[in-house]
């Protein structure tokens, strides 16, 4: 706005509503559809709120109206709805997650007594030397360590208080990192049932080891259509530029800074 932000932010209205008040107003629904899901509606106008608050003077953030409602009041009055609705939303996403987790940290669990090929008499898998068993258990103990990890941000969103607040950071941060470690883990619950059937089936069909890897990669090829373009939206509006497109600093520059504060 340049000069004019000064002048339009001391302004109010018939109303007493400044423009603090005013950006507490829900948005039509034309602009909170630009946004998928209610929970990344309720984060984008809790961001618009707290740019408009960077701009007015401190004493009118507690500036009554003529109904005596402050800023902070006014937006919470009118977006009880749309809490519910993230609320609602993120949940409902949570739950149909963490039912595949719970299933995919059973079978990793599980495929550890269970190795391709048995063990001995003494306890010793018989295909330990080889290179293909050793990729099986490393992709074993991934997808069950991101299993596990998935399933227990998605326990966090389900537990969650989900205060207002809790839009602009926590709750999409943990539905970002649940949904990422959810899409590692399907892809290396792939890469070790492929390898377990490499190991098995190789000395009898040679040419085994290229119908595993398109079978292998069209779930995890499918998940990431599905799911990838909700986790890259997530990840913009919540640590990208901001509603504005204002260049965030470097977080390098700010560590640097402030030790250097210290240091003084």
């Amino acid at each position: 706005m340049g000069a004019k932000k000064n002048s339009l932010a001391t302004h109010w209205d018939n109303d007493y509503n400044n423009m603090l008040h005013q950006a507490a107003f829900l948005a039509p629904s034309s602009q909170l559809d630009r946004v998928s899901g209610a929970a990344l509606q309720m984060q984008r106008e809790l961001q618009w709120f707290k740019e408009v608050e960077s701009v007015v003077q401190p004493k009118y953030k507690e500036m009554i109206n003529s109904h005596f409602r402050t800023p902070r009041a006014l937006f919470s009055d009118h977006h009880k709805k749309l809490v519910e609705q993230g609320e609602q939303w993120t949940k409902d996403t949570a739950e149909s997650c963490t039912v595949v987790t719970a299933l995919i940290v059973t079978m990793m669990f599980s495929a550890v007594f269970t190795v391709p090929g048995g063990y001995d008499n003494s306890g010793i898998p018989l295909y330990l030397n080889r290179t293909s068993f050793m990729i099986f258990m490393i992709s074993d103990a991934l997808s069950l360590f991101s299993s596990t990890t998935s399933l227990l941000m998605f326990l966090g969103i389900l537990t969650s208080r989900y205060r207002e607040e809790d839009f602009l950071q926590s709750v999409p941060t943990k539905l970002m990192i649940g949904l990422s470690m959810l899409f590692f883990s399907i892809a290396t619950m792939m890469i070790t049932f492929g390898i377990a059937l490499y190991i098995v089936l190789r000395e009898r069909i040679s040419w085994i080891s290229f119908p595993i890897i398109c079978l292998a990669s069209l779930p995890v090829t499918l998940f990431a259509l599905l799911q990838f373009p909700l986790l890259v939206e997530i990840f913009f509006s919540t640590y990208g530029p901001g509603i504005f497109d204002k260049p965030k600093k470097p977080w390098f520059r700010s560590i640097s800074k402030s030790s250097s504060r210290c240091v003084r």
